[in-house]
């Protein structure tokens, strides 16, 4: 079955369960935090890793879902929008995926460092290597730590995975095949595509506006920025759809 997936979805697929494994095998902290995407203001922030996180994942249950999401929706792309569009269709989408992401963490950041300044707490000074130094009382101090630990999550929790462009490709599969059914978990009967996206891309930004950082532990924006390009480019690309390839 493997060996029927066209070429570049396979291609993909096996990048990802390469990287997954040499990962596993070097389980090393260091070099896993190297390629993962960290906020573009970290310290940890490197400038490869706006695409290498695309080929990282945080455990088993994270690739074999997004792998067999795209073993499911890829190759019907590819087969329809041709190698050069389906490519760009997948890396735009995972790099709409980390902008949107990281955008809102910039608005995050910045009304934390205003209210942490608001109690006198210097955060460029921090920023630059100095010690917290809280002023205040109890109360006050309180709230400045946990304005703080929100602030170094920011900073130093990693993005990691493929979803963001996968949720590209699905949001072109809808654009492209809206009245096509699939099956989901719990639910009796195929469910037509074009209901489906817009129920998870509410629920991702919903999720991700109201959580913490990665609306507890996944990029639920992440998603949304993917799927919104995934949907931009097919909607450019369905205008002219008996040219497609």
């Amino acid at each position: 079955m493997f060996q029927n997936i066209t070429p570049i979805t396979r291609n993909i697929i096996i990048i990802n369960v390469v990287v997954f494994g040499i990962m596993l095998l070097l389980n090393n902290d260091a070099i896993f935090m190297k390629f993962a995407a960290f906020y573009p203001f970290s310290p940890y922030f490197k400038s490869w890793q706006i695409v290498t996180h695309m080929f990282m994942h945080g455990g088993y249950m994270h690739i074999l879902f997004n792998m067999f999401t795209l073993y499911s929706f890829g190759p019907v792309l590819e087969r329809t929008l041709g190698d050069k569009k389906y490519i760009i269709l997948y890396f735009v989408s995972g790099l709409g995926a980390f902008f949107l992401y990281n955008l809102w963490n910039f608005v995050e950041v910045q009304q934390i460092q205003s209210a942490l300044e608001g109690f006198g707490f210097n955060t460029n000074a921090y920023l630059s290597g100095a010690s917290a130094s809280f002023k205040g009382n109890a109360s006050a101090i309180a709230a400045q730590q946990g304005l703080l630990q929100e602030f170094q999550s920011i900073l130093t929790t990693p993005m990691v995975g493929a979803s963001g462009a996968i949720f590209g490709v699905i949001a072109a599969f809808a654009t492209l095949y809206p009245n096509a059914e699939i099956g989901i978990m719990f639910i009796p009967i195929p469910v037509k595509v074009k209901y489906v996206l817009p129920v998870i891309v509410i629920g991702s930004i919903v999720l991700g506006v109201t959580g913490k950082v990665g609306g507890g532990g996944i990029a639920h924006l992440a998603h949304v920025g993917g799927a919104l390009i995934g949907f931009l480019l097919a909607k450019y690309w369905k205008k002219d759809q008996y040219r497609i390839n």
